[in-house]
């Protein structure tokens, strides 16, 4: 069946209390005679039949209000949320941090600054920011500025120590891709960097850049060369300090651009603080990973978490969700080794959020193929006490179109043969309902290569059954459980 549907405004409701135990089989409620819109509807069984998807399939819907079990089909299987996970990373942090935190980042001065001239160390000290940019560097060298500061006598240092660096989210995904970027205590630009081309002539200006729509500072700690050849698109080496790409000749046509992460988090940062204070009248060495204490010269601020979730829910930016779910993590428990141990810390939140089973989530942003959660767990934790007070105005919303065209506020998440969506929605009689559906065919999914990951034979087509399955179960559900 056909699906479409369009971003539109977010609503709020009121709190819930904890969802009841999940039945083993599917429930089929009985429609009253007089109530033809629902005895009309579609079975579930047989529009999953239908849908052809191969693999499983696992949904649960719930009264969002009251948590009482209305359906469910292979309800506790575990499978792959894919992004669904940042729902629950948004709740963990939300009610860990609270909704008002804000991440800081600040320089910090280790000497006197006498005659502009700093005796000492000035240390970029990172607090975790996922949204730090380019722009909120040049505000810090701004206020540097302001301080009096004209020369660093000492070092160029960046703490990332807030958080522990990973190089990258899912060791799994091809090298090039910018929504697999590291994670660490100073993020900057989504720890991405910005890399063009042009064709002159026989030859291609190329050019890798820090940018955002106020500046576009070369780096250092990135490079890019042109070789003659067809395929692989891209290869990346570490060199050194150096992120070391080459790009395939063959591939580039006139011009472009795309977004390449960055693996080295500390050094991006400090290699643009560097040309921000230069452009402010400020002398310093090259930037080195490094820790110093003094006295605080320039602060900047994140926008407030609730804000944070919001954007990260929307967007389903992935190094969002692993900052946030880590500085979770590390309020409850302290600093976490890895992003696996962080998520393991969430889902022993979860567990004791719901009173249910614990699901296995290998990171924060379901980038991971490996995380497993049940349907059942995913709506336990919807309809827990207070969640979708929290929760509910941050999704994104959905309208299907009908008639009669149905609003959902939902998470949804898509991996290479892997679907999820999951939220609240208010049946046709206002009746308020918490559901979750997996879809996955893991093996599938295990057979693709590195190189098929990015854009498999089949996927999209795949992807797109998929969640007009989950679209026809919802327009199933509102009619049913009025």
């Amino acid at each position: 069946m056909r699906r479409r549907f369009f971003l539109s405004g977010a609503l709020s409701t009121a709190a819930l209390p904890a969802c009841a135990n999940a039945p083993e089989t599917s429930l089929r409620p009985a429609a009253k005679p007089a109530d033809a819109l629902a005895r009309s509807a579609p079975d579930a069984e047989r529009l999953i039949a239908s849908a052809g998807l191969g693999g499983r399939v696992g949904f649960m819907v719930a009264d969002a209000r009251t948590g009482e079990v209305l359906e469910t089909y292979n309800p506790i299987r575990p499978l792959p949320p894919a992004s669904v996970a940042k729902a629950v990373t948004g709740l963990y942090a939300l009610e860990t941090l609270g909704a008002d935190f804000r991440f800081q980042t600040r320089l910090v001065a280790t000497g006197p600054i006498v005659n502009g001239r700093l005796d000492g160390d000035l240390v970029l000290v990172g607090g975790g920011d996922p949204a730090l940019d380019t722009d909120g560097l040049h505000d810090l060298a701004g206020q540097a500025k302001a301080s009096g500061l004209r020369e660093v006598a000492g070092r160029l240092l960046v703490d990332g120590s807030a958080l522990p660096v990973i190089d990258r989210i899912d060791p799994t995904q091809p090298d090039h891709v910018g929504y697999n970027p590291a994670v660490g205590g100073v993020n900057l630009n989504f720890n991405r960097v910005h890399f063009s081309w042009k064709r002159q002539g026989n030859a291609y200006d190329t050019a890798l850049q820090a940018r955002t729509e106020r500046f576009r500072p070369g780096v250092s700690t990135s490079r890019m060369r042109i070789a003659d050849r067809t395929l692989p698109v891209y290869t990346y080496a570490r060199a050194g300090d150096v992120d070391d790409w080459t790009v395939a000749r063959g591939q580039l046509g006139g011009s472009g651009s795309r977004w390449l992460p960055v693996r080295n988090p500390d050094r991006y940062a400090g290699d643009v603080l560097r040309t921000m204070l230069r452009s402010n009248g400020i002398t310093a060495p090259a930037a080195q990973p490094g820790r110093g204490q003094g006295t605080t010269i320039a602060i900047t601020q994140s926008a407030p978490l609730n804000r944070i979730v919001a954007s990260m829910l929307r967007y389903s930016t992935n190094l969002v969700a692993e900052v946030i779910g880590a500085t979770a993590t590390t309020r409850l428990t302290g600093p976490p080794r890895s992003l696996g141990g962080s998520a393991a810390t969430m889902s022993a939140w979860v567990a004791q959020r719901t009173g249910g089973r614990q699901p296995d989530f290998d990171d924060h942003s379901g980038l991971n193929g490996t995380t497993r959660v049940a349907a059942a767990d995913m709506v336990r934790l919807l309809t827990a006490a207070g969640a979708m007070t929290r929760l509910r105005p941050l999704l994104k919303e959905l309208t299907l179109d009908g008639p009669p065209r149905q609003t959902v506020q939902a998470k949804t998440g898509t991996l290479n043969f892997v679907s999820g969506l999951a939220g609240y929605f208010d049946a046709r009689s206002g009746r308020s309902l918490a559901f979750a559906t997996f879809v996955a065919d893991t093996d599938r999914r295990a057979r693709l290569s590195v190189a098929e990951r990015e854009r498999p034979q089949g996927g999209r087509g795949w992807a797109r059954t998929a969640r007009s399955l989950q679209f026809d179960l919802i327009e199933r559900w509102a009619a049913v459980h009025a």
